[in-house]
């Protein structure tokens, strides 16, 4: 059975299980749900710290084998942050058409201020760690990432000194993609979990009661998946669309189901792959995109949020203060981490614009349904740029790119021998 159909059964037991879970009041299914999708997530983050630290220190050194290294890596950010600006003013513009916060009966007294926010300060000084372990144990992505860079960077200066490190860090980064393989062929029924715990806690009337701001996140997040993102293919890479979606489709329902970008990164980069782009090129551009480019969760949905909770508490936003929302998506989006969740983003983006703290308090019971359409966004604009900037830099293999087919999914098979058999006697 392909794998989208895998997903698409598990979507639909998941939602039918926890419509039975919630009327029937079944406590244990309720129950039963969660810790089979906290375990699907809990597999899924096992793997981040160390996935991220040797993805990212494997990465930079791939750079040496890529022509042009330093122009690709340029490009590529280039793109991230054009995309992103793209991203941040559909969501203003669906945010200040739509009045998401108007009529929905919240006031300020139903908001609570969470125990950790982010701000500007916290950002800059959290991004050195103070030890090598901290990070880890705390999973404080930015952190880690900070470190492989230096590390990665550094062993580009010892040249063939750091080549026994490197070899080590190859193999290792190469286990735990083979290990959270096995974790990722178990998403069907995590989704089952995921999503049946998600209608079983949450229910329809808390989606009712945030129809509108619900809605506008989730088109805001379909205009760049299926419109933003075909539209820069055809006109700016020069490549076919359907093709593109064809090839990325199986990251993008899996981080869907599993809200966590970094949990896809390895499909992520096996889809990239198998779209064209070199394998030098998309060991870079995919981890680094994993922990950096959020066009749903860094974009998108802090701008029409800070619209949301500038209604609630009815405080007016000017041109400055939209201007200022699309400079906090641009430099800030680093702050997500590629974690399940942008409250890290929305505290960010809140006190950038003096906005109430109680204001994420509001969002937060919503947030898993939103989270899922935000995540798939990201995903798919990680394996989007790569393809871009290989395709503009005459890199990207077009025969390849046409021909995908393939689940990316299932194992490469290993070519058939087509030799003659030698006759025997």
């Amino acid at each position: 059975m392909p794998f989208w159909a895998q997903i698409l059964i598990g979507l639909a037991l998941g939602v039918l299980l926890g419509w039975i879970a919630r009327s029937q009041d079944l406590s244990w299914l309720v129950t039963t749900l969660e810790k089979v999708g906290g375990t699907f997530v809990g597999l899924l983050k096992l793997a981040v710290a160390p996935l991220v630290f040797f993805a990212i220190l494997v990465s930079i050194t791939n750079l040496r084998k890529v022509n042009n290294a330093a122009r690709l890596a340029s490009r590529t950010l280039l793109w991230f942050m054009i995309t992103s600006l793209i991203a941040v003013a559909i969501g203003l513009a669906i945010g200040l058409v739509t009045n998401p916060g108007a009529g929905t009966g919240l006031s300020p007294a139903d908001g609570e201020a969470p125990e950790k926010t982010g701000s500007w300060i916290d950002f800059l000084t959290g991004i050195v760690p103070t030890d090598v372990i901290t990070p880890f144990t705390e999973l404080n992505v930015l952190q880690i990432v900070f470190m492989a860079a230096v590390a990665g960077i550094a062993a580009l200066q010892l040249g063939e000194k750091a080549q026994p490190i490197l070899t080590l860090s190859e193999s290792v980064l190469e286990l735990l993609q083979k290990a959270l393989w096995w974790v990722i062929r178990l998403a069907p029924i995590g989704t089952v979990g995921l999503i049946g715990n998600a209608i079983a806690t949450y229910g329809w009337n808390l989606i009712g009661k945030y129809a509108t701001f619900t809605v506008d996140i989730y088109v805001g997040c379909l205009i760049v998946l299926f419109g933003v993102y075909p539209a820069l293919l055809a006109t700016v890479a020069k490549v076919g669309p359907v093709q593109f979606f064809k090839g990325a489709w199986p990251a993008i329902q899996l981080a869907f189901v599993s809200r966590s970008s970094v949990g896809t990164m390895p499909l992520t980069q096996k889809v990239t792959e198998r779209l064209g782009v070199p394998k030098e090129y998309a060991s870079f551009a995919v981890p680094f995109g994993a922990t950096t480019k959020m066009d749903g969760c860094a974009a998108i949905y802090p701008a029409i949020a800070a619209i949301f909770v500038a209604q609630i508490f009815d405080v007016p936003l000017g041109v400055g203060d939209y201007l200022l929302i699309a400079f906090v998506s641009v430099v800030g989006s680093a702050a997500t981490a590629g974690l399940t969740g942008a409250t890290v983003m929305l505290t960010l983006t809140l006190s950038t614009l003096g906005l109430p703290m109680e204001g994420v308090g509001l969002l937060l019971a919503i947030d898993p349904i939103l989270d899922m359409i935000r995540t798939a966004t990201n995903v798919a604009g990680q394996a989007l740029i790569p393809v871009i900037v290989a395709s503009r830099e005459k890199i990207l293999d077009r025969e390849k790119y046409d021909a995908v087919h393939a689940s990316p999914v299932d194992e490469t098979p290993e070519p058939k021998d087509t030799r003659p058999v030698p006759a025997t006697a």
